[in-house]
């Protein structure tokens, strides 16, 4: 048996809802790589005495990090034949996040449609919201990507 790694333009369905599993606790380092890699300096995210001051009494994830945790979630059983990402929009955080919080993710397809510059690939749109333990939404975005109209052929052009 062969896993499949993401869907084809015609496996995705109008309204389906796709909830993604496992869950991903968030670490400390994940935050400092984000934080290193961004150059995001903010005290909020790196500084435990600082934050310790705050309303949150404690460092805050950075929200490039959580929105890149969530969207990560999703590829495996979304978009892993994706052949491009064509945005990413309407992004809200609605609630802060911090190091030990489990993240969930669920997407619901919300367009799809066949590419009218590129008859060989679909264009998807996802509505995706990221949970936390306690299930309250800490983020959500849109995203449109390009998928293959036959992932068939992908996968056997490259041995996939």
């Amino acid at each position: 048996m062969r896993e499949n790694v993401g869907l084809g333009y015609s496996d995705f369905v109008l309204g389906r809802v796709i909830e993604h599993r496992p869950g991903r606790t968030v670490t400390e380092t994940d935050n400092l790589l984000g934080t290193a890699l961004t150059g995001n300096v903010a005290p909020i995210h790196t500084d435990a005495h600082y934050s310790s001051k705050t309303e949150w009494r404690r460092i805050l994830v950075c929200s490039g990090v959580t929105l890149n945790i969530v969207a990560g979630m999703t590829v495996r059983s979304t978009s892993g034949l994706t052949v491009a990402n064509l945005g990413i929009n309407e992004v809200r955080f609605e609630n802060p996040v911090f190091v030990g919080d489990t993240l969930y993710a669920e997407t619901e397809i919300v367009d799809c449609r066949l590419s009218k510059s590129r008859p060989e690939n679909g264009i998807v749109t996802c509505r995706t919201s990221g949970l936390n333990e306690a299930g309250k939404r800490v983020v959500m975005f849109t995203r449109t990507f390009l998928v293959p109209t036959d992932p068939e052929t992908v996968r056997t052009a490259t041995n996939y």
